[in-house]
């Protein structure tokens, strides 16, 4: 399994739709997507919302992404995530 962390800014839209429903939605497109929630956090300032997920790899980071922006109304900017131990073990390779 692949880390990600998902970037959320909510529209207008979907700041009038926060629940506790929906968190357990987004929690549910994820595990179809073959992966798992590890931790949400609501954020202040240019980000309302961060996700971290473990997923299989990018392919279904793409669609656990696309899938959360449709259900959600949430813009959603995606990036896998390593760790700084596997981090500095590629860059002592260089």
């Amino acid at each position: 399994m692949a880390n990600f962390v998902l970037f959320g800014k909510y529209s207008g839209e979907a700041l009038k739709n926060i629940s506790a429903a929906r968190t357990e939605e987004a929690k549910k497109i994820v595990e179809k997507c073959g992966g798992k929630i590890e931790a949400i956090y609501a954020l202040l300032g240019d980000i309302d919302l961060l996700i971290l997920a473990t997923l299989p790899g990018v392919n279904e980071a793409v669609k656990a992404s696309v899938a959360l922006s449709k259900a959600t109304g949430i813009s959603f900017r995606t990036a896998p995530a390593i760790s700084v131990e596997e981090f500095d073990k590629l860059a002592s390779q260089i």
